[in-house]
């Protein structure tokens, strides 16, 4: 599929230009069809309609990133993927988490919450200097694919080295990375990543991923819990605690079915696609941008290609005003900390990139 074949699935770009798929995804018609198809179920036997979806959002990520479905897990946010990882982990005779300055909050926080039972949660110097920190005391690496503020790709094939030398587990976060490159779990050769359904995967918030190499291979069972976290969910027995073999063993309750049946619609996007296509013209865009704003006199913070994701940054002040004043205009971005990011999908073009510069030139002329 091409990139202007791709984009007539949004047709929303046709009135405003999205620039935000870092925070959020753009509406797609297939994300329509599929909430419509799913009020047409609530008609029928509801139920087993959305068991289906559950199933396929399953098979659709496991295919995405090269695992089986057996691996998969459905959790409702990157958060509780992370908890549950940590929850099936011991931390005695090993006890440090490495992680990064640049991860994002809520999956380090998860980490600081281990604290209690042992863990020593250490940053790294710099956000890419694993080899200095891992040793053989380290029970956990996390590292984020693509960092959430700059944009960073991170060398996370020096981090799971690292980690292999001394027997550590590594934990990848892709939210920022699937949906918009390529993303294997076997050439990451990683033992976790979650990902999420509501950025370059462009469906809804409410449903995250988590890949597990070795369901059954952990210390202890995951310590959150629900019916869909059982053998046979549907035994309804209250008193008996099964796990199965499967990375459903670290689900817990009903799972957020709007959020699935949003997930297929953009699953089925972005598996017609050659990510490694679609890689190639988000760095085109992401350089066109940075050479336009750098020669409108802006501050940008683009790191190089090999070293970017989907995203570059424009330093402000006031990133929140600034990001009010081009939605007033009809671009969306997104604020974080001292910068506005501008992400590109594979659904952006040039038109975008003119379409911002021209209205962040009326922003700042006052217009």
């Amino acid at each position: 599929m091409t990139a202007a074949v791709f984009r007539k699935h949004f047709p929303a770009l046709e009135q405003r230009v999205h620039l935000a798929s870092c925070s959020i995804g753009a509406r797609s018609s297939d994300l329509d069809d599929a909430l419509l198809r799913m009020a047409d179920d609530l008609s029928g036997n509801a139920w087993e309609s959305f068991e289906r979806e559950v199933l396929l959002a399953r098979q659709g990520f496991a295919k995405l990133v090269g695992a089986d479905e057996d691996q998969i897990a459905l959790l409702p946010n990157a958060s509780t993927g992370a908890y549950q990882a940590a929850s099936t982990m011991e931390f005695g005779k090993r006890w440090k988490v490495v992680t990064t300055p640049v991860e994002f909050p809520s999956i380090a926080h998860v980490w600081l919450a281990q604290q209690p039972r042992g863990a020593e949660v250490v940053f790294t110097a710099e956000p890419e200097d694993y080899e200095r920190f891992v040793d053989r005391r380290t029970r956990l690496v996390s590292v984020p694919l693509v960092s959430y503020q700059h944009g960073r790709r991170l060398p996370v094939e020096r981090a799971v080295h690292a980690a292999e030398q001394v027997g550590a587990q590594v934990f990848v976060d892709a939210y920022q990375a699937v949906g918009v490159m390529p993303v294997d779990v076997s050439e990451l050769d990683c033992d976790f990543l979650v990902a999420g359904a509501s950025k370059y995967l462009p469906g809804l918030p409410g449903l995250a991923f988590l890949y597990v190499r070795d369901p059954e291979l952990t210390d202890r069972v995951p310590q959150l819990t629900g019916w869909f976290g059982r053998v046979n969910p549907f035994a309804f027995d209250p008193t008996t605690l099964d796990f199965p073999g499967t990375a459903s063993r670290f689900e817990t309750g009903t799972p957020p079915v709007p959020a699935c049946y949003a997930a297929n619609a953009a699953l089925g996007l972005i598996g017609a696609l050659d990510l490694a296509e679609v890689r190639m013209h988000v760095l085109q865009l992401t350089e066109l941008a940075a050479s336009r704003l750098t020669g409108q006199g802006e501050q940008v913070h683009a790191l190089p290609p090999e070293r970017r994701g989907a995203h570059i940054g424009l330093v402000d002040p006031d990133p929140a005003a600034l990001a009010r004043g081009l939605a007033s205009r009809d671009v969306t971005v997104s604020p974080r900390g001292d910068l506005v990011r501008i992400s590109f999908h594979y659904y952006n073009n040039e038109e975008d990139v003119a379409a911002l510069c021209d209205a962040l030139d009326d922003v700042r002329s006052g217009r």
